[in-house]
């Protein structure tokens, strides 16, 4: 081989190697070097850090004037100190983070419509207000949060910093109601609701994932499988208590005859309440408060949790 041949082959692999060696590490600018995920499971999402935009300054109407709403679309529902504030899907679908407060108490709604997964957490910590954005990175096809104060990435499932300065550090989830707009209004009247008027141009009628939920296909591959027989997109309540973890398929509450019944995850006692006609459930511990749970994908819930115990009706 000729030295020119020679120099043109190796300059041609350092060309393909290079971006291969920096793109293993840093991707949409986020530097992924000792991750407490393996890297080769982060991918992105298709958009660019921000490309999906989260809502920071959220504007909220009357449950009277908000004509955009059927009874019938879901909503996340966040109670804090008795004020009541309802986050449409049909939103969230486009945005995925809404930076909020109520009675200067900082939090987060996030919601990941791959996975159907919505969580809301306070984002106080240290005294400090996190303000979060979509970084366009998926792990188990979950969406990865980032605060904007350290550039730290956050699985939102797993409710834990998985790289950058904060990694370890963990969100504190919120209870919060994955149900129907007429459910959340009945139960709160005096609710508000995030208005469409956003600050983007998005039409909020039309869903960007049209078909993914009855679908049994995934976008992105996971690193775990369930062998049960379940749809992937069966929605399941998944509760996390003392490091047990226990999921309460859709599937198995419509057979119940009941609206609320006790039950055990690992040691703790719980009441699961369950609302047919909104395809809703949450639960309470033995004094009646309400659990942090998270409505979602069973496929999601196991690919995160495969040591989940699973609820099957009697």
């Amino acid at each position: 081989m000729a030295f020119r041949d020679l120099q043109f082959t190796i300059l041609s692999l350092w060309a393909i190697f290079l971006p291969t060696v920096s793109s293993a590490t840093v991707r949409n600018g986020f530097e992924l070097h000792g991750a407490s995920v393996p890297v080769s499971e982060i991918r992105s999402g298709g958009p660019p850090r921000d490309g999906i935009p989260s809502i920071d300054r959220p504007r909220f109407m009357s449950a009277t004037d908000a004509s955009y709403l059927a009874e019938s679309d879901r909503v996340l529902g966040v109670e804090i100190d008795g004020i009541a504030r309802a986050y449409p899907i049909k939103i969230l679908n486009w945005h995925e983070i809404v930076n909020d407060v109520i009675a200067r108490q900082p939090f987060v709604v996030t919601y990941c419509p791959l996975c159907g997964s919505g969580m809301v957490f306070a984002s106080a910590m240290e005294n400090t207000r996190l303000i979060f954005g979509v970084s366009g990175l998926l792990y188990n096809s979950d969406m990865l949060l980032y605060d904007r104060n350290t550039e730290s990435l956050w699985s939102q499932i797993l409710a834990r910093a998985i790289s950058g300065k904060l990694q370890g550090m963990r969100l504190r989830q919120l209870p919060a109601a994955h149900t129907t707009w007429g459910s959340w209004r009945e139960k709160h009247p005096e609710t508000t609701v995030l208005s469409p008027e956003t600050g983007f141009r998005r039409d909020y009628n039309r869903s960007p994932y049209s078909g993914y939920e009855q679908s049994r296909r995934l976008y992105f591959s996971v690193s775990k499988k369930s062998p049960r027989t379940y749809h992937p997109k069966t929605l399941v309540l998944g509760i996390e208590l003392n490091g047990v973890f226990k999921a309460y398929p859709l599937d198995e509450l419509n057979q119940q005859d009941v609206s609320q019944f006790d039950d055990l995850v690992g040691e703790q006692p719980i009441t699961v309440h369950w609302d047919a006609s909104s395809q809703s459930a949450f639960a309470t511990d033995v004094s009646g408060a309400v659990l942090p749970a998270t409505l979602l994908y069973w496929f999601a819930w196991y690919a995160f949790h495969p040591q989940t115990l699973v609820f099957k009706t009697p």
